[in-house]
């Protein structure tokens, strides 16, 4: 694992109003990587992770990747990084075969303005290979007939089939059963040895220390932990979450 992080969010920040969703959250991943990110509802995983995409841009602070400064404007600017965000409902589209949804948006095209299904199926096939997905059956087969873990290897197939270099992955085994989380997890786990950098946001504290190397842990919109999964316990990991040490209390007014 590089001691590098690819990825680095300094003091960054968020409002909506006068609510402050965000205050000067320091976040990292490092190539080669999981860090799971935890906290309780409200705690500011969602804004932080909408923040990278774009979505809700910062407020204040700076984002580096790779180590240089970067502005991220809007959603566009994030997947040329090497950024790919897979949320919780996915966004598959159930009426297209594997192969389309990989594809969706950026089909190829061959020399005759078609579609080229030949080298895009190839590509689709090479790219589940290469994770270890053997669970689906057919790349033609319609995303509708798939199990909960299959549509979620397909997503996370669809993230790092465009070199990408971080996956950052919203509560990826919720409502699946255990044979199903395992293959997730295993998958997880293998992006990672890839050398990708991964971010997984989840509540469930088992499935953290399964694969993950750190963990973050916000409260109330703030940093308040970073811990090595190998040095800590859920114990631990609870306490801070539910009554981690906050410099200030939100909307308290520093005299």
């Amino acid at each position: 694992m590089a001691e590098e992080p690819i990825l680095f969010l300094q003091s960054v920040s968020k409002r909506f109003g006068a609510v402050e969703a965000l205050t000067d959250v320091d976040f990292e991943v490092r190539p080669g990587e999981v860090m799971a990110l935890v906290g309780d509802n409200g705690a500011g995983k969602s804004t932080l992770i909408k923040g990278i995409a774009g979505i809700y841009p910062f407020d204040g602070g700076q984002m580096f990747w790779e180590g240089k400064p970067v502005k991220i404007h809007g959603p566009r600017d994030v997947a040329p990084l090497g950024i790919e965000i897979v949320y919780q409902d996915l966004a598959l589209a159930d009426n297209l075969d594997v192969v389309a949804n990989m594809f969706l948006g950026r089909e190829r095209i061959s020399s005759f303005r078609r579609l080229n299904e030949a080298e895009m199926e190839k590509e689709c096939s090479e790219t589940l290979k290469s994770l270890s997905v053997t669970t689906v059956r057919s790349v033609r087969q319609a995303v509708a007939e798939l199990s909960g873990g299959q549509r979620q290897a397909i997503a996370v197939a669809k993230a790092v089939m465009w070199n990408s270099k971080v996956v950052i992955l919203d509560e990826p085994t919720a409502a699946l059963g255990v044979a199903q989380t395992r293959q997730v997890l295993d998958l997880v786990r293998r992006l990672a040895d890839r050398g990708l950098g991964v971010v997984i946001i989840s509540h469930n504290l088992h499935d953290v220390f399964e694969v993950a190397d750190r963990i973050t842990v916000l409260r109330l919109g703030r940093r308040v932990a970073v811990l090595k999964s190998s040095e800590t316990n859920q114990q631990e990991v609870v306490h801070a979450i539910t009554a981690g040490k906050l410099d200030t209390v939100p909307g308290m007014v520093v005299q």
